[in-house]
């Protein structure tokens, strides 16, 4: 009994950092939008935002493991909190000083942060209990870190795209004055929210001192990497998750771009439900708001979803086989993309946005799968896993430069493969465990 219920505090507070982690990493793409219309980035530009974010992942997962071996959960925990909120402060003099590449540098130290709180948390969650319910455990927790990535795109439209961002050749007709007064506001729509985070990072690290996690398994066991990418299984999840990660970074990064290039910041003002939606959130007439905070507001709908499909994952990677329910969710993923690429207006907006839902069970679900039945592995396992999270790295700026190059519709194209391949797995996963 005293065991379960340390069992259960340790995931109560675990679930806190999957909240956190998730609404910090969406509230990253709300600065997208912006960043490319202060520096005059392209489309594949603004994309190396997120190769900064995510190429942490790649090049600090592997480490993370390794260090984690070494001073255990709590420890990687609170090493990993602090990290963070020395990213978000280096935020303040990127955009003081409006230096791109200090902002580039205070995103990859945030993601280098969040990449060992990934490494540690993930797997910890998956035996906190059986291993048969590892993966409702794990959708159930990634569930709350849906709930940040939904709440993120309200807080961007209101403080980080509420008002009109001025091109470089709008700001050079501009007197000195002018400019100054401009770029203080500037500075200010990106300093007030991060600086709030780190403060709240900084409060969770402190709480996190005094948290009694239970020890589980020998996270020392091994340290041999050549063991654990011998294992077919595990190399072929962590493409999945490289697909998976690279599909839904490059469709949220780019949501509020594709919303503008079909004009519905219009649409939205003439269809009388979809305007209160957007008045309500920003808390104003849609008149003095700019047109990507309007649709900005919307893309809390596609993350949202993927809120929604985790609780309702939990239960259904309960009642039925995982890889069967990944399967169905990627089939529906590639079906919606189809249909938003014959489609425009609301239609196309709505079946986009609706792909949040079924995106939702993909990385507990992979992850577990991954990880099933590697024992006292599960660490290196997991830093081989997190690794591959560099697909939000290489998949979004791929995608931007084939709509530079082409369309958004052609671009729609990469990210189908993605889930084909997703699709792959499940299927390949559904016939090795009837085999077992």
């Amino acid at each position: 009994m005293n065991q379960q219920k340390s069992y259960r505090t340790a995931f109560i507070f675990l679930t806190i950092l999957f909240f956190l982690w998730g609404f910090i990493t969406v509230l990253v793409d709300s600065l997208i939008p912006r960043l490319r219309e202060v520096f005059t980035l392209s489309y594949f530009q603004a994309g190396m935002v997120q190769f900064a974010f995510f190429g942490a992942y790649f090049l600090l997962s592997i480490p993370a493991g390794y260090i984690l071996s070494k001073i255990g959960y709590k420890k990687g925990i609170i090493l990993g909190l602090v990290t963070m909120a020395v990213g978000c402060l280096l935020f303040y003099p990127a955009a003081s000083y409006r230096i791109f590449g200090v902002f580039m540098l205070g995103y990859f130290i945030l993601a280098g942060g969040i990449t060992i709180l990934q490494v540690a948390a993930n797997p910890y969650v998956t035996i906190l209990g059986p291993e048969k319910s590892a993966s409702s455990r794990l959708n159930l927790s990634q569930a709350f870190n849906s709930l940040g990535t939904a709440i993120a795109p309200i807080i961007g439209a209101l403080f980080i795209l509420s008002d009109k961002v001025m091109s470089s050749e709008e700001i050079a007709f501009m007197t000195e004055a002018e400019q100054k007064d401009y770029y203080i506001a500037e500075a200010s729509a990106v300093q007030t929210p991060f600086l709030g985070i780190a403060a709240f990072i900084i409060l969770i690290a402190v709480v996190f001192l005094f948290v009694k996690l239970p020890k589980i398994g020998d996270t020392a066991a091994s340290n041999d990497y050549g063991k654990v990418l011998k294992n077919k299984n595990l190399i072929l999840g962590a493409i999945a998750l490289f697909f998976y990660v690279g599909a839904e970074v490059a469709l949220g990064s780019y949501m509020v771009n594709y919303f503008l290039s079909l004009e519905l910041s219009e649409t939205i003002r003439d269809t009388p439900f979809m305007r209160n939606i957007a008045e309500w959130t920003l808390n104003s007439g849609l008149t003095e708001s700019s047109s990507m905070a309007i649709v900005g507001v919307f893309v809390t709908f596609y993350w949202t979803g993927a809120m929604v499909g985790r609780f309702i994952g939990s239960y259904l990677t309960k009642i039925m086989n995982p890889a069967v329910v990944l399967s169905v969710f990627a089939s529906c993923a590639i079906g919606l993309l189809i249909i938003t690429n014959f489609s425009t207006g609301l239609v196309a907006m709505w079946t986009i946005i609706a792909i949040g839902l079924f995106n939702s069970i993909m990385f507990p679900t992979i992850f577990s799968l991954a990880l099933d039945g590697l024992g006292d592995d599960k660490p290196q396992g997991s830093g081989v896993l997190c690794t591959m999270i560099v697909g939000g790295a290489i998949i979004p700026p791929a995608y931007g430069y084939i709509v530079d190059s082409f369309s958004f519709n052609i671009a729609f194209i990469l990210v189908m493969l993605c889930y084909a391949y997703i699709l792959y797995y499940g299927y390949r996963n559904k016939r090795r465990q009837v085999a077992i």
